[in-house]
């Protein structure tokens, strides 16, 4: 189970190494979010994050997409783009189970990550950030992720995870 849950991370979230899987040309910019526009408290704003947060870890999202739905996101292009072609990224999702919005710039997610539907790490808890008026993945959670697939170590991981708390 282990490895199929580093795997996850490996899909759902890339990595530093280098992968000689193909890489989809980038799209065209689109809306980081299709959810209607929110206030940053309240059950719209988990609504916002749910819809988000799940956005960001399909593999059919594009990935311009997932990396406007990243705190940050701009920094991990190479990274997310390096993994979008991976056959286990094609069936990597997460299912949010709960969202506690603490304040208008921070929300508390109970997630899990999935592959072909099946649970491979459950009730993951993780961080959504409001970021330039999107409620985006927390920069702690991806990083978090990454150094499970890392076997623990933030060795060779962007710098911004060796920061990110």
């Amino acid at each position: 189970m282990l490895v199929g849950a580093l795997g996850v991370g490996l899909a759902a979230c890339g990595s530093s190494s280098n992968n000689s899987g193909s890489s989809p040309s980038p799209s065209a910019a689109t809306p980081a979010t299709s959810a209607p526009a929110t206030t940053a408290t309240g059950s719209s704003a988990a609504a916002t994050i749910t819809h988000n947060w799940e956005k960001f870890f399909n593999a059919k999202t594009p990935v311009a997409q997932r990396v406007a739905l990243l705190q940050n996101g701009s920094a991990f292009a190479s990274v997310i783009r390096a993994q979008a072609g991976s056959g286990l990224a094609s069936t990597a999702s997460a299912k949010v189970s709960k969202v506690i919005v603490t304040s208008s710039s921070q929300a508390t997610v109970k997630y899990s990550i999935l592959v072909s539907g099946a649970t491979a790490l459950s009730n993951q808890t993780g961080v959504a950030v409001m970021q330039d008026g999107t409620w985006k993945v927390g920069l702690a959670s991806f990083c978090g992720l990454l150094t499970l697939e890392n076997n623990g170590k933030t060795s060779g991981l962007p710098s911004l995870c060796k920061t990110a708390g």
